[in-house]
């Protein structure tokens, strides 16, 4: 199966085959003196596409100069390498597509009922959690899917960065994946991740009872107004899921806005969270 492309890619193709319209690829590739293949590959994202050859397809549309710029933008963004091309072969497809996604939010809503949140872990947290995987027995494979996961946590020194809002299970806090002294590290990772601008972590405490996200964990991705229309990722044992319909994008929006409500305020989750880690070990 081919590798996911990134999200600008994939724009850029819808676009121009929205502006290709009734014409018949053959046409516009015999035109242009490209192949019918040439064009495909380009309006699926599985080839990027040169500055000169976009405007040579725009100008053959009708598509004034001055109208260009977000169209070549996305062409040069499609042709950069992804930083996280090393480590495809180590995951799955819908993760790579993730990874795409993650690395151009603006705002992310995420809900964790079972491990501290990716962007925040730590490396030796990560290992622990990554080396449980139901479809892992290389250490080859671990290593590089560690280095994969820290990497994400790059997304956070972007200019500017997105804007994190988390709302995490009691229960996280008190699980000691790695054992206790991981577990009170990871647990200061978090308090001092708490305190930064741009991030808003809420513990959901036992006390909250039933809530919308008993079923499963999910995070919801926002993009630059504009781009393209919200996702929600919802992380399984064979790779990840996408909701992308508005129906279901509301569902988790509601289902967040309810975590958020019965969650503690930041300053009760930095306190539950300290003290929490305050007792491991004691």
């Amino acid at each position: 199966m081919a590798r996911p492309t990134s999200t600008a890619r994939r724009e850029l193709g819808g676009e121009l085959r929205r502006l290709r319209g009734e014409r018949r690829g053959v046409d516009v590739a015999t035109a242009l003196g490209w192949s019918e293949s040439k064009l495909s590959r380009i309006e699926t994202a599985h080839t990027g596409i040169s500055e000169p050859d976009l405007d040579r397809l725009l100008t053959l549309y009708g598509v004034a100069v001055e109208d260009r710029g977000r169209l070549r933008d996305l062409a040069r963004r499609g042709r950069a390498r992804a930083w996280w091309t090393p480590y495809r072969s180590s995951v799955p497809d819908p993760y790579d597509e993730y990874l795409a996604l993650e690395s151009e939010a603006v705002r992310i809503f995420e809900w964790e009922a079972q491990v501290v949140p990716g962007l925040l872990q730590t490396d030796e947290y990560a290992r622990a959690v990554i080396e449980t995987g139901a479809d892992i027995d290389d250490s080859a494979i671990i290593q590089r899917r560690l280095a994969l996961r820290m990497g994400r946590q790059n997304t956070m020194s972007r200019v500017p960065p997105p804007t994190l809002r988390m709302v995490v299970d009691e229960g996280v806090l008190l699980r000691q994946i790695g054992g206790p002294a991981v577990q009170r590290r990871q647990l200061t990772r978090l308090y001092e991740a708490s305190s930064r601008p741009g991030i808003e972590l809420l513990i959901l405490p036992f006390e909250a009872g039933a809530h919308a996200g008993l079923i499963e964990s999910f995070m919801v991705l926002e993009f630059a107004p504009g781009t393209r229309s919200p996702v929600v990722h919802i992380e399984g044992l064979t790779g990840g899921l996408f909701r992308v319909k508005p129906e279901e994008i509301d569902v988790y929006r509601d289902a967040f806005d309810d975590l958020q409500e019965r969650a503690l305020s930041p300053e009760e989750s930095r306190t539950a969270i300290a003290e929490t880690r305050d007792r491991i070990g004691r």
